[in-house]
């Protein structure tokens, strides 16, 4: 069951769902009467003094299929999976991501199913192409296993290609990931990636902020952009053509000073022509995860830190004991200690900012000090 009252949550509904009432009329009105319920009781010439004639004349009959939605609505709310959560979370409801808050037209509503505590998690995007090269899907992974490593979440739009990749290297470590869909979380888009959805509700969040029933159009992929960007504290894109949705996220994460962050690629492959013209922008190139975590400034929290290889007080650290001051490159540490590399990754950066190990070109790394 939802948290809110469901009367609550239905003026919400029916105000979102109203034919002819845009986000802005709808941000007047709520800033004019101060609740949902309250703007559908009021008088038809006070909300038209607000929002104009066409919006007030719209708020003053109940749609046609209104009733209809709710009962689905309601239905869903009602009849989550076990172990799944699923809620309608309005702006200005504590759980609504303190981050999107801050980011140009956060939705009114979002809808959510899963782990609803990733609403409120540190993350980063990772988008790119539909398309992508089987290096590509590798890249994605591989960084979103290592992100969510750190414990940063990973957020993404389940779309084909990258996203999926990134969906899924995030899946195994706790800090999980996020999809962002265009549709309403009863449907899934693409159809091919409802298993991938069927893991994410239950090892991650799937968000939208459309109402039951939304089918995929054109142009609900921006407005989904906008919430990936908006929600993260930065964006790495892998692969993209210049032609792209995934620069419409990195442009708005920009806007809304967010990172932006591209893994370069050839000069000859057109899906690598948009993260080179963002590198030209001045996005961060992106060779390894430390790139990033460097640029945000992440160090894994303590808890994290401790299933990703740091040691506990106390215990001998394996990793300091397989540096040598001879440079010593990551591949060879893993073999030396038999972690995983998005462990040994993290590890690496907490002694970099502890003056313990040198990175040095070619992503080699050394031992400094005595011992």
């Amino acid at each position: 069951m939802p948290s809110a009252d469901l009367d609550e949550l239905a003026a919400w509904v029916r105000l979102t769902t109203t034919p002819k009432v845009g986000a802005s009329a709808l941000r007047r009105l709520l800033a004019a009467f101060g609740s949902p319920q309250r703007v559908l009781s009021a008088p038809a010439g006070a909300r038209q003094a607000v929002a104009g004639e066409a919006a007030a004349a719209a708020l003053s009959h109940e749609p046609a299929l209104f009733a209809r939605l709710w009962a689905q609505t309601v239905a869903w709310l009602e009849h989550a999976p076990a172990g799944v959560a699923r809620d309608i979370i309005p702006l200005g409801d504590p759980r609504y991501p303190d981050i999107l808050l801050h980011a140009a037209g956060p939705p009114l509503l979002l809808y959510a199913e899963g782990r609803l505590p990733l609403l409120q998690a540190t993350s980063v995007a990772i988008v790119g192409s539909r398309n992508a090269t089987p290096a590509g899907l590798g890249h994605a992974r591989a960084f979103a296993g290592e992100l969510a490593g750190t414990g940063l979440t990973v957020v993404s739009g389940l779309a084909l290609g990258v996203d999926a990749a990134a969906h899924t290297g995030a899946l195994a470590h706790p800090a999980g990931t996020v999809a962002v869909v265009g549709t309403g979380l009863d449907i899934v888009y693409p159809k091919q990636h409802g298993p991938l959805a069927e893991r994410i509700r239950h090892g991650g969040l799937l968000i939208s902020e459309h109402p039951l029933g939304t089918t995929p159009q054109p142009s609900h992929f921006p407005r989904r952009n906008r919430i990936i960007a908006g929600m993260t504290r930065g964006t790495l894109v892998v692969e993209a053509a210049l032609a792209s949705g995934s620069l419409i996220t990195a442009r708005l994460a920009a806007e809304s000073g967010r990172e932006v962050f591209a893994v370069p690629g050839s000069i000859h492959a057109p899906q690598s022509r948009g993260c080179h013209a963002l590198l030209k922008q001045g996005a961060k190139l992106v060779e390894t995860t430390a790139d990033i975590l460097e640029e945000l400034n992440w160090a894994a929290p303590a808890q994290v830190a401790s299933r990703t290889g740091a040691p506990r007080p106390g215990a001998p650290d394996i990793l300091l004991d397989a540096l040598a001051h001879d440079p010593v490159d990551l591949d060879t540490l893993v073999a030396r200690t038999g972690e995983t590399a998005p462990a040994l990754t993290a590890r690496l950066l907490q002694l970099e900012f502890e003056g313990r190990v040198a990175r040095l070109p070619g992503q080699r790394f050394q031992r400094l000090g005595p011992g």
